[in-house]
């Protein structure tokens, strides 16, 4: 009776070699597509090379580790991670990027901003057509020049690289597509100015402002942070016929507080009345019948 010999036992053979190596790359095409980490190796000119683990390493450029508004030092031996997009090429290399590493990762963090309605940290980098783009550490959004601030700015340089709040508007990740507002943030912010500007204003309450703007019926006078309006009737108890006989234009006026709306955040201004009434007690000053030489 022959004995039965357990391929556990007997030596590995050629075609078991080959099925080992067909599964390990099995394995290792299952992770084209996705963020794996590696190690930094090697760094020469201006490449980084870099192990992932597979039979060879990856390169990549070292500018893919720096971006708009900042430097990333690089030394061997950091830990990195990058996108793996195809375990090997031609010349038998990992082709593997950090650009898209940066960006799989920044999508994430951002879609889940997006949803919490919360805002995100970007670097305008360039103006294009119709606005600019922005670095949201990896990922690329167009901001609108409508949505770079409160009022139309003619020069947008000093706000260039530098990180600062936007609110993402829309996002599509299919289409690569996401647009960012700056002005949502500036608005958001100065409403709560407003609201504790507001909220430290008493009516009857006498405060100096200066005078912001003219118009015919009135003024608006910057209390510090939000506007009141002076109407022309409140200016003086004589009749004004238009502010300008009275007010210009950054002059420092002393008002009374007659009216504080702190729903719509509107604040009613009086001059007039920090003097007296003229007419106040003319009846008993100047009685009916009377008469005077």
């Amino acid at each position: 009776m022959s004995a039965v010999v357990s391929t556990a036992s007997r030596a590995p053979t050629r075609e078991d070699f080959a099925a080992l190596l067909e599964e390990s790359y099995g394995r290792n095409d299952a992770l084209e597509g996705s963020v794996v980490k590696g190690t930094v190796v090697a760094i020469e000119k201006d490449v980084a090379v870099i192990d992932i683990g597979l039979k060879t390493e990856g390169r990549v450029p070292l500018k893919e580790f720096s971006g708009p508004g900042r430097e990333t030092p690089l030394a061997i031996g950091d830990e990195v991670e990058v996108y793996l997009e195809r375990v090997e090429n031609a010349l038998g290399e990992a082709v593997i990027s950090r650009d898209k590493a940066r960006r799989e990762e920044s999508w994430v963090k951002l879609e889940k901003a997006f949803e919490g309605n919360e805002k995100v940290e970007g670097i305008i980098f360039n103006q294009v057509k119709g606005g600019f783009t922005v670095d949201l550490d990896g990922a690329v959004a167009f901001l609108p020049r409508s949505q770079v601030d409160i009022r139309p700015v003619r020069d947008v340089t000093p706000l260039m690289g530098v990180p600062q709040p936007f609110q993402i508007l829309k996002m599509d990740r299919r289409r690569g597509n996401i647009v960012v507002s700056r002005r949502t943030v500036l608005e958001e912010s100065r409403a709560e100015q407003r609201n504790e500007i507001v909220a430290n204003l008493e009516e009857g309450q006498v405060i100096e402002g200066t005078v912001k703007n003219i118009t015919d019926y009135g003024a608006f006078v910057d209390l510090g942070g939000i506007d009141g309006l002076l109407h022309v009737t409140d200016i003086a108890w004589r009749r004004v016929n238009h502010p300008t006989e009275v007010l210009s234009i950054g002059q420092t006026v002393k008002v009374k507080i007659i009216k504080i709306n702190h729903d719509t955040h509107r604040i009613s201004l009086g001059m007039k009345q920090l003097l007296d009434d003229p007419w106040q007690g003319i009846d008993a000053k100047y009685p009916v019948g009377s008469r005077f030489h």
